[in-house]
């Protein structure tokens, strides 16, 4: 068999592949308290994910208390009026299950998997979690030493560990997005104890969440199972979530930051860009593929094996909820001037901004994302965590059979035009990632 017919049975099979993972049955629903409901049955293996996603992250924080979402994150494992301090973990555990949660800028993600038939088990864990914490002085100091030494690890005594911070508070001044989600340890001893019943009262309640449950499930008994356990949690005031603009960056902005953790300095350079929801976004996505999306990427095969400068290069686009930052990096191989790296960089960037991408470059990219979409709907917590995300942030918990389709109609014209748009030297930060002496 020649290669290129291995290519189009290869190319069918992803496509195919996407195709199915594109439906994403799922039933959706409101209780009367504002918690909305999705459930997804899918009876190929007997498991079973609970979710809870808050629409709260650090971009609802104020000014001098930051780093209250993150450490909810950690707060609302301490226990509650009927589960004891401690013993929310080893519950799931001995019942066969994992657990655990996240935050970002834009929300806060809970979550159990469970054999299937411990599903109420799940259910009643996390109806607990929002309807009575118990919110104290102990589990305040005892998670905030927890948070601290979070930091230490991740973050101050990692190399380029702050690398995000740096760009971010240089890209956004007057948006929440300047300050990282950790927040600050200064902030966090600085709260009072109602200072953070308030933000649980504010930002935890079911009008400001939606339920996901995934898997092996009967979607009548678990639409009893979810009324009985959060029908009687009440409903909370209406949250508002901030809107703050940033003015455009319209003049380059060249900076140095310095980082006693590192060895090899980095360049990076940072544009602001727009929020996830737009389709510019999922552009820049496929962009980012372009130049770092594997070993045969432009940015990769150019400074890292062909020229040999770079130890490592790469382009992504972290996006959230209001904005987001696109940011291609390089670490110099050897001698290497970081001017040259930022040089090699650009030049690729300008290529993307005149000329097409080929065909069969632009074939692969919708091959690698589809590959990467498959992979993603793959666990029963992921469909959930896609599914929450389009109700949460799309208002459509449908995107997650759309998005597919979406990217399938991104031309090779408005890859061009969507780099010339966002990716101008007079748009970006350049940052200088330098090992502190």
């Amino acid at each position: 068999m020649n290669r290129k017919k291995l290519m189009l049975i290869a190319t069918a099979a992803l496509m195919g592949a996407g195709a199915m993972a594109q439906q994403v049955k799922f039933v959706e629903y409101d209780l009367d308290n504002g918690l909305h409901v999705v459930l997804h049955q899918d009876k190929k293996a007997p498991v079973v994910a609970v979710t809870v996603m808050y629409h709260v992250g650090s971009k609802n924080e104020q000014v001098g208390r930051t780093g209250f979402a993150h450490f909810f994150e950690h707060l609302l494992f301490e226990g509650t009026e009927n589960i004891k301090r401690g013993e929310f973990m080893k519950i799931v555990s001995s019942n066969g299950g994992q657990n655990n949660a996240n935050t970002t800028q834009d929300r806060t993600f809970y979550y159990e998997v469970f054999p299937s038939n411990q599903l109420e088990l799940g259910l009643w864990l996390e109806s607990e979690r929002m309807l009575h914490p118990v919110i104290n002085e102990i589990g305040v100091k005892t998670q905030n030493e927890v948070v601290k030494e979070e930091k230490r690890m991740r973050i101050d005594n990692q190399p380029y560990a702050r690398f995000n911070e740096e760009i971010f508070k240089r890209l956004f001044t007057n948006h929440p997005y300047h300050w990282q989600t950790i927040g600050s340890m200064e902030d966090l001893d600085a709260a009072k104890l109602e200072e953070f019943q308030a933000f649980f009262k504010k930002f935890y309640v079911p009008n400001n969440a939606v339920l996901t449950i995934a898997g092996d499930i009967d979607v009548d008994k678990t639409k009893q199972l979810v009324a009985s356990y959060f029908g009687d949690v009440p409903k909370g005031a209406p949250v508002t979530q901030p809107s703050i603009k940033e003015a455009p960056i319209t003049k380059e902005m060249i900076d140095t930051a310095y980082d006693a953790n590192i060895q090899i300095p980095a360049v990076f350079a940072a544009y602001r860009t727009p929020g996830s929801t737009t389709r510019d976004a999922q552009v820049l996505g496929l962009i980012s593929k372009v130049l770092s999306g594997g070993a045969s990427s432009r940015l990769y095969k150019k400074m890292v094996d062909d020229k040999k400068n770079a130890l490592q290069v790469a382009a992504f686009n972290y996006s959230l909820e209001d904005y987001g930052a696109y940011i291609t990096l390089a670490l110099p191989n050897g001698n290497a001037k970081l001017e040259d790296l930022l040089k090699d960089m650009d030049d690729e960037v300008a290529k993307l901004q005149t000329d097409l991408i080929s065909e069969s470059d632009y074939q692969k990219l919708q091959n690698q994302f589809e590959n990467d979409y498959v992979s993603a709907n793959t666990k029963m917590v992921g469909v959930a965590e896609n599914l929450a995300d389009g109700y949460t942030f799309h208002k459509n918990t449908n995107e997650v059979n759309e998005e597919l389709k979406e990217v399938r109609s991104i031309t090779r014209e408005e890859i061009r035009d969507v780099a010339k748009k966002y990716l101008n030297k007079n748009q970006r930060l350049v940052l200088y990632y330098l090992p502190k002496k």
